[in-house]
């Protein structure tokens, strides 16, 4: 048990981080503000049908009940 913890604290000691990019600054490219205005459509999908959703049970809850007549 002691050996498997001691591995385990070797491994995770002894590992490095991975370098980052040299911090250039560049303008992102069409490429990813294709990404971006992709992502927002999809944002726009999801967000337009939950705010009919929400305000639908809005409404439902506002209104008083109607009364049901039986035949």
């Amino acid at each position: 048990m002691r050996t498997t913890i001691n591995t385990i604290i070797a491994t995770i000691a002894t590992t490095t981080t991975a370098f980052a990019a040299n911090g250039a600054a560049e303008e992102p490219g069409m490429l990813a503000w294709a990404f971006m205005g992709f992502c927002a459509v999809i944002l726009v999908g999801q967000i337009v049908p939950a705010a009919m959703l929400v305000i639908g049970a809005v409404k439902a809850l506002a209104t008083a009940p109607k009364e049901v007549k039986n035949h």
